[in-house]
């Protein structure tokens, strides 16, 4: 009777946790999380330079975001297959640029299909940086 009784107590409290939501997490949606902040910084170091601009933007199911072309971004994103160095062969070669040094560093940070991304890139200037992101949905904002 003891392990009767004790048995019924034990599936009342999981009933009563299960109504409660206590028992099990379940994920908010199929879809990995996909929600990243873009920033370009001036200077070369983009925890103490100033943020020139910077653009949120969420690639669940949706595409949504601060980013103004988030469908765009997200595709964008989609192709590099989360290696953001994929950006930096996308340059455009008939582009001349100055050489000077002041120096201008992007970054991605947040999750991509459910893995943490921390990425950053320094140019030696914006002319270096348009002609190698110019063509890419993610930094155009």
């Amino acid at each position: 009777m003891r392990h009767r009784l004790a048995a019924v107590s034990a599936a009342a409290v999981l009933c009563l946790a299960g109504a409660t939501g206590v028992a099990e997490a379940q994920p908010a949606s199929l879809y990995a999380p996909s929600a990243l902040v873009f920033t370009i910084t001036q200077g070369d170091d983009a925890d103490t330079g100033t943020v020139l601009r910077a653009a949120v933007l969420s690639c669940a199911y949706t595409a949504e975001g601060t980013h103004p072309a988030p469908r765009a971004a997200c595709d964008a994103l989609n192709a590099t297959g989360g290696e953001f160095n994929r950006l930096l062969s996308a340059s455009d070669p008939g582009r001349a640029c100055p050489m000077h040094y002041d120096p201008v560093t992007v970054t991605a940070d947040g999750a991509w299909r459910g893995s943490r991304i921390a990425w950053k890139h320094t140019f030696s200037n914006t002319c270096q940086m348009n002609a190698t992101l110019g063509g890419n949905a993610l930094y155009a904002f």
